[in-house]
């Protein structure tokens, strides 16, 4: 595998998997809370406007209309930004659609930091830990547009709820074509015996900059991508800890209730010997504002960052 040259933003592949679908057959309807630009969605209102609704600044009822077109026989989708989707919509989120399991997918746009200087009031460091709160519902976060692609194709036809962190960023591709994402497993992009770097969404992207940089510096790092995080199955990250018994977890999200939290969790429950390190906004504090660029380097989540924390992991 290796980053690619192509870019693309994961908004414009989830349009045009609403428009895939419905031209195969699926009745999807797609809601958004006056968040048509955030969305990206006209190419899809042009199309098929009847199946657009546009609720106005109103998440709890964008969540709550939602529920109300899937038990009217749709595939309701929700297209607005994370932080207001998780923290205007809590209720609605945890008793409409997954008390209640209806067939809701709520697409978690902008997530992470990516509005920059606009501040906590805009940043979702957070919403991983709110939906793995929340009981019956499948959490995605996809690291490309290739992976994304096939995450949409999946979370459409699978009938229940699921939550999708999506970035806003033009990210290059970290898979090849050949990829195949499959509901429940841990990519395994590379293979090493040093250290394991676990990532999800965009934080992947960095993680196999960090192995590129490491491998000149004679280390060899084990890289996973995490593109399902509910569900997950155990195995191939149980086996990965085991051999390298040192982990790094990369994430654009707080150190508490993430990935960081979920391999702690794996790392307990199976009794693996092995030393960790979370990166990721520090727990309990909100991030700070400034360039997205800026605010990874930070709390050390670029490759730079990644980078020096294995290094500095190995030799202790």
């Amino acid at each position: 595998m290796s980053l690619q040259v192509a870019k693309r933003d994961l908004r414009e592949v989830m349009v045009d998997s609403f428009i895939s679908s419905v031209q195969s057959g699926l009745n999807i309807a797609v809601l958004v809370s006056d968040s048509t630009s955030t969305a990206k969605i006209s190419p899809f209102s042009d199309k098929f406007p009847e199946r657009l609704i546009n609720v106005g600044i109103a998440e709890q009822s964008l969540v709550g209309t939602a529920a109300g077109m899937a038990l009217g026989g749709y595939v309701a989708i929700t297209t607005n930004a994370a932080p207001f989707l998780v923290h205007r919509a809590n209720e609605q989120v945890q008793n409409d659609v997954c008390y209640s399991n209806t067939n809701v997918k709520l697409m978690g746009l902008n997530a992470g930091v990516c509005y920059g200087a606009l501040a906590s009031t805009h940043h979702a460091i957070d919403d991983i830990s709110i939906m793995r709160g929340f009981g019956n519902i499948q959490i995605f976060a996809p690291s490309d547009s290739i992976e994304a692609e096939q995450i949409f194709a999946y979370a459409f036809n699978h009938v229940g709820p699921v939550y999708i962190r999506m970035d806003s960023a033009q990210l290059p591709h970290i898979h090849d074509h050949e990829y195949e994402f499959i509901v429940g497993q841990p990519d395994i992009m590379f293979e090493g015996d040093d250290l394991t770097i676990i990532s999800m969404g965009s934080s992947s992207y960095e993680a196999v900059w960090a192995k590129r940089m490491l491998a000149k510096e004679g280390i060899s790092a084990e890289i996973i991508n995490l593109p399902s995080i509910r569900p997950l199955d155990h195995r191939k990250i149980v086996e990965s800890l085991a051999k390298t018994g040192l982990v790094i977890t990369v994430e654009e999200h707080s150190q508490h209730g993430g990935i960081g939290s979920l391999i702690s969790e794996i790392i307990a429950e199976h009794g693996i010997g092995c030393r960790m390190k979370r990166l990721g906004f520090p727990e309990g504090a909100f991030a700070v504002s400034g360039p997205r660029e800026q605010m990874r380097e930070y709390v050390g989540i670029d490759a730079k960052g990644i980078t020096k924390t294995a290094k500095e992991m190995i030799s202790l």
